[in-house]
């Protein structure tokens, strides 16, 4: 058994290593994989060829249509200059030098308005581009920039349509606004310390000489943009196909399944920008190939992580992990919110930490008396932490699919935004709901 749990750790822990380095997402959760199969007396071939491909191509099958349409929507916003007439209207209302801020505030608008954070990621990035160049704002900030604004607060807020406010609804009984006002103050503390804390690691940056660097292929792209004068669509028309994904979304919500809504949305705001704005470009090639490559790219990535996370859900060293977590005497709330962290740090995944989680704990900690609302809180709260570690499948998209950059670059204040911040937010979500 001993051997068993140093091959689950020794596996995860060089998930995350190969991942630092910059291995490719899918070699690195195979050789995992087959490190933790190995390890824990798992059959190879069924690991990998049942297991393994069973989580990933479950999340593909489920997913792969919504990336899809998400990222030719991104592309749209991008070809279209709609994104750059966005940017140049925030650089008037808010200024470059406030570049960080506007690309936090464009991406919770679309996180919180139900927009999911795939889309978000492509949807953002032009615009990010466009603000941090003309701010001078070292290009390495734009993936925590976007990934503070997309999922540190939004998905674990009250009343966010991300999914992870939602799955704890049908463990604990509960509606998506649950957890009362010390929900409403821990989703404050992560906005605002998470602010400085951003504001902090980039001024200092650029107090050491960092300038605006973005990566070869970023730069290249831009040169190409900008070798042709072009005229951008008036800002109006460049809000209104995100205008149109969101509210799309939140009213066929009502009557489909969330999978359907979010296609339906995103094919509304594609129709639109095409629509509104087809005499601002002639790439349509490109909005569509382009868009197909990056869906692909952002869609796989994340399914080798949940690949991982099915392999790693068979052995005994997972199930005596979470028996031990669920047992912890006299700290119900803790012992919720490690065992939920925990599971979706080794999964990679928020919302399959609590896929996997909350079937098993939940049960247990109904039957203490606990406030459900609470427990659903915490729960939010505890798939936001551990679940960003290197290998998170959102992370290595938006890092590198989405950004062009190095984890060796980027992942530093990732880990500081979408980790340190949101466990030190779940400790005093802890501690406010045991006293009050």
């Amino acid at each position: 058994m001993v051997i068993a749990f140093i091959g689950f750790f020794l596996g995860l822990g060089l998930l995350m290593f190969f991942t630092m380095r910059g291995m490719n997402i899918i070699f690195a959760a195979l050789i995992a994989s087959i490190v933790v199969a190995l390890t824990n007396h798992l059959s190879l071939e069924k690991a990998l060829t049942e297991n393994y491909m069973a989580g990933f191509t479950g999340y593909f099958a489920s997913w792969f249509l919504v990336y899809l349409l998400g990222a030719v929507f991104g592309k749209i916003m991008e070809e279209t200059g709609a994104a750059n007439s966005i940017a140049n209207w925030v650089k008037r209302k808010i200024g470059a030098k406030h570049a960080v801020f506007a690309v936090v505030v464009a991406c919770s608008v679309m996180a919180y308005g139900g927009v999911s954070v795939a889309i978000v990621a492509f949807a953002a990035y032009p615009i990010a581009l466009s603000l941090f160049r003309e701010g001078n704002i070292p290009h390495r900030f734009i993936p925590a920039s976007i990934i503070f604004g997309s999922i540190s607060f939004t998905m674990t807020s009250p009343g966010s349509p991300e999914v992870q406010n939602l799955i704890p609804m049908e463990f604990f009984g509960t509606k998506p606004t649950a957890g009362g006002w010390i929900a409403v103050v821990v989703a404050i503390f992560i906005i605002v310390i998470g602010s400085y804390a951003m504001k902090f690691m980039v001024d200092r940056a650029i107090k050491n000489g960092e300038q605006f660097d973005a990566p070869k292929a970023v730069m290249e792209n831009l040169s190409k943009l900008e070798s042709v004068e072009r005229k951008l669509p008036p800002v109006f028309f460049s809000i209104l196909p995100l205008a149109l994904v969101v509210i799309t979304l939140n009213i066929s919500a009502q009557f489909i399944s969330s999978v359907g809504a979010a296609l339906l949305g995103l094919f509304v705001g594609c129709a639109a920008g095409l629509a509104t704005m087809y005499k601002y470009t002639d790439q349509y090639r490109a909005m569509f190939t382009k868009g197909a490559e990056n869906a692909v790219i952002a869609t796989v990535n994340i399914c080798a992580v949940v690949g991982f996370g099915a392999v790693a859900q068979q052995t005994a060293s997972f199930q005596m992990i979470v028996d031990v977590l669920v047992g912890l005497p006299g700290m119900e709330y803790i012992g919720l919110a490690l065992a939920v962290t925990v599971i979706a740090g080794i999964t990679g995944s928020a919302s399959g930490g609590l896929g996997i989680a909350l079937p098993i704990l939940a049960p247990i900690y109904n039957l203490q008396g606990l406030d459900p609302n609470a427990m659903h809180r915490i729960s939010a709260l505890a798939s936001g932490g551990l679940d960003s570690l290197p290998h998170n499948g959102y992370i290595v998209t938006t890092i590198r699919a989405v950004s062009n950059e190095t984890h060796d670059r980027a992942y530093k204040p990732v880990f500081v935004i979408s980790v340190v911040v949101s466990m030190i937010a779940l400790a005093l979500a802890i501690i406010l709901y045991s006293i009050f």
